[in-house]
């Protein structure tokens, strides 16, 4: 598949299963991450890898930070499951540097920037991949545990595996209604 039809026909894969990338895979699709537009040169952005056993870890991380919002069992039964949606989830977060010409708002960018090229990379080695958020990813305990510094942001967790099933491919859409010329 050449890049156009990548960048065309890509959608999220939720149903995803072993195997994960393989080593390979995996440093070019975080090599694929450093090659985004970052003004400056900053580099604000982390990958935290989350694969096997710390998949448990993280899992238990986001039970920790739910169990203090007095949720019920079933949502904690619910999110202790959550980590285990992809043998492979690549945590991208901000790392804010202060520049007086690349406000915070474009290093954001920058990061999801990362989390998207990632995921056409992973696309085009012939995995699935999910861009999550949610609740977790604003969760000050969750970012502490992943050692991420309470002033950076989670853009992301890039659930990454083999495809369980082909899904229907989504309708296509139409720019027009999206565009203006000037």
């Amino acid at each position: 598949m050449n890049a156009i039809e990548l960048l065309l026909s890509r959608q999220s894969d939720p149903l995803l299963t072993v195997p994960a990338p393989s080593q390979g895979d995996l440093k070019t699709i975080l090599t694929a991450g450093m090659r985004v537009p970052d003004h400056a040169a900053l580099a604000p952005f982390h990958f935290t890898v989350v694969q096997d056993e710390a998949l448990q870890k993280l899992s238990d991380i986001y039970v920790e930070a739910v169990k203090k919002q007095g949720v019920d069992q079933a949502k904690l039964d619910k999110t202790a499951k959550m980590p285990f949606r992809a043998p492979l989830i690549i945590v991208v977060s901000t790392k804010y540097q202060e520049h007086d010409k690349v406000p915070h708002q474009e290093q954001l960018i920058t990061a999801g920037c990362c989390t998207h090229a990632m995921q056409m990379a992973a696309f085009a080695l012939g995995y699935g991949a999910m861009w999550r958020t949610g609740d977790l990813a604003f969760n000050n305990d969750v970012k502490v545990a992943l050692n991420i510094d309470e002033k950076d942001d989670i853009a992301g967790f890039l659930y990454i595996g083999t495809k369980a099933k082909t899904l229907p491919t989504k309708p296509e859409r139409y720019f027009e209604a999206n565009v203006t010329y000037l």
